[in-house]
């Protein structure tokens, strides 16, 4: 496998190819965002995670129509380029519940835990996960040919949970969350794609998951 996930601003994509699934990963703004476009080998169909920032780099990504835009929760920086990018391709947009009221662009979709959101013939599972946001959403593509792949927007990093301000409630809900609903129900191989910076797998994280709920943060 060529992919690592290693991009950065203004830099080149990384492009992951799966048997029924091409994961393109870049980043953009002043926020090193991650932004991925998924295309179904298929039927050619595609769906973009999070219009983070810079529109003309994610309109020349995607070259050509897209499906859909995801959401994974309400704070600017995962939305910037949302309005631009709809605007030039017609896409469907797709954001939690409890946080599409936060998002400058209506949101054509709604979506609760456990939906399904289609890319082609590939599905992808909605997870909710409280803490970082009310209604922050991760998405699951359970690759039958391999591994789970996990796309968490700012839930989960490699090192650790998303921000709750050291609010220890937020904190609590997003740790369990993350355990229950992620780490729980998944392996060790699933390779997580968070909303900033580097991929990690659960299994790298599993081992820390005592030391992140003894520091709180």
């Amino acid at each position: 496998m060529n992919y690592h996930g290693h991009v950065t601003v203004g830099g080149p994509p990384d492009v992951r190819e799966l048997p029924a699934l091409v994961i393109t990963k870049v980043a953009v703004g002043p926020y090193d965002n991650n932004a991925y476009l998924l295309r179904c080998r298929d039927t050619g169909e595609q769906l973009l995670i999070d219009a983070a920032n810079e529109p003309e780099t994610l309109i020349r990504l995607v070259n050509g129509s897209l499906a859909s835009v995801v959401t994974t929760h309400q704070h600017g920086d995962h939305w910037q380029a949302l309005r631009q990018v709809v605007g030039a391709t017609g896409a469907r947009t797709f954001a939690g519940r409890y946080d599409a009221e936060g998002i400058a662009v209506p949101t054509d979709t709604i979506v609760d835990d456990g939906d399904t959101i289609r890319v082609g013939r590939v599905e992808l599972t909605a997870t909710h996960l409280v803490g970082h946001t009310p209604g922050s959403i991760a998405l699951l593509y359970d690759d039958p040919k391999g591994h789970p792949h996990l796309f968490t927007g700012d839930c989960l990093f490699p090192g650790g949970v998303g921000n709750t301000d050291k609010d220890p409630k937020r904190f609590a809900s997003l740790y369990g969350d993350v355990v229950a609903k992620v780490f729980d129900r998944l392996p060790d191989e699933t390779w997580v794609y968070p909303g900033h910076g580097k991929d990690t797998t659960l299994g790298d994280e599993r081992p820390q998951l005592a030391a992140w709920k003894s520091r709180g943060w």
